[in-house]
């Protein structure tokens, strides 16, 4: 423990694998199909656009805002954790050189994040400004420096304040770098140079703090805790994650769809699988965030062909991880004690995804209402979900 680099590093890898394990899982090959599609069409749609946008379009403002918002989360990755209040203890004032090797891979990680949209909108400020080539390269790597004192400054803000009132100071730093970012995409460029001199005497009047006050370990392992379990319900709609239970939420306002369950005992699976369904949040918010790409996808695509194969893609992902969701639960259930038929609890799970992929079918047909074919996509949608859940292999379910 004394060399607190090589303690980072296997850190870092071990953070490595355990990320590279649950990602496998995200992007599986029917994403990929449906990112390929998503993207090409968007832009192509962005293309076309750029070829009738108005010359008064706020290009720079839009491109400083998003930036400067992005910019301005830089949430530190620590990787400390819990027992490290007690051990690391003895090591504090080794620790400048672990928090060194956090802050970069913190920055190198997020700064991508900003370069890309500042890329992706390249094309725009080349359509409606009359900013030269060597001005609009210039902004790309003032961003980055931009985003490297941004990662600096809320790390020491943190460090100092244990992360209280962190709001404040996010918006503080989102107002700033938003004005030094459309300076510099202006004629008055040599203001975004006072804003970004601000925010290194604001990080520089932090980093004072820091010598003076104990390292806070509570703020930091918290936040690490909490980085990690968003990032294990993210990966838990695709795979099944053994860190995490999926927490439960009454919704009175889905009430109604119990009245597609009848009242007799030989209904109980399909009771028990519709509340299941209904209150698990990872089951129901599955369900609402593929359903809500889907929405997005025929709002903002009008290229029929690839709104049809993406509907394909998230269908068979909806229904092929609700299937295994709610067929291979190992949680015992009182139902486990009675002599019923062994196939009753898949007729109520096909059922359930019935109803909800003929919802999510309606949906996207009503947001494609303007497109020619519109109610194709519910069709390929409602047609996938009994494809799927007819020809995949059912789960192993543990009693």
């Amino acid at each position: 423990m004394s060399n607190l680099s090589e303690v980072w590093s296997k850190r870092f890898e071990h953070y490595m694998i355990e990320v590279q394990k649950y990602m496998r899982f995200v992007f599986t090959g029917h994403l990929a199909i449906v990112m390929v599609f998503a993207i090409g069409a968007l832009g192509f749609q962005y293309s076309q656009w750029l070829q009738v946008v108005s010359p008064n379009f706020p290009a720079e403002w839009l491109v400083a805002v998003v930036v400067g918002i992005i910019v301005a989360f830089s949430r530190p990755v620590t990787l400390l954790k819990e027992p490290d209040q007690v051990y690391l203890l003895p090591l504090e004032k080794q620790m400048p050189i672990y928090f060194r090797k956090a802050l970069n891979w913190t920055f190198w990680s997020q700064v991508f994040l900003s370069a890309i949209c500042y890329l992706i909108a390249i094309p725009l400020l080349n359509a409606v400004t009359e900013l030269e080539s060597l001005r609009i390269w210039l902004g790309l790597l003032f961003i980055i420096i931009l985003k490297y004192i941004n990662v600096q400054t809320e790390f020491h803000y943190r460090y100092v304040n244990r992360g209280n009132f962190i709001a404040f100071d996010r918006i503080a730093r989102m107002a700033v770098s938003i004005l030094a970012v459309q300076a510099i995409l202006s004629i008055h460029f040599w203001w975004a140079f006072l804003y970004i001199l601000l925010l290194i005497v604001y990080n520089q009047s932090l980093k004072k703090k820091v010598f003076v006050q104990p390292i806070p370990y509570e703020h930091f392992v918290k936040l690490e805790q909490n980085r990690m379990m968003a990032f294990y319900r993210f990966a838990n709609y695709f795979t099944d994650v053994p860190h995490i239970r999926g927490a439960i939420k009454r919704r009175a306002w889905l009430d109604i769809i119990y009245k597609f369950v009848l009242f007799n005992k030989e209904s109980t699976q399909s009771y028990l699988v519709f509340r299941t369904f209904v209150r698990t949040n990872d089951h129901f918010y599955l369900w609402v965030r593929l359903t809500a790409i889907l929405v997005i996808v025929a709002l903002t695509i009008d290229i029929p062909v690839v709104l049809w194969i993406v509907a394909g893609a998230l269908s068979f992902a909806t229904t092929i991880q609700l299937k295994y969701a709610l067929l291979s639960s190992s949680d015992f259930r009182m139902d486990m004690l009675f002599p019923i038929k062994e196939n009753q609890r898949k007729k109520a799970v096909q059922k359930l995804l019935r109803i909800f992929m003929i919802v999510q079918g309606m949906l996207v047909m009503l947001c494609a209402i303007g497109q020619p074919y519109f109610f194709v996509p519910a069709i390929i949608i409602i047609v996938m979900n009994e494809l799927t859940f007819n020809l995949s292999k059912d789960p192993v379910v543990h009693v």
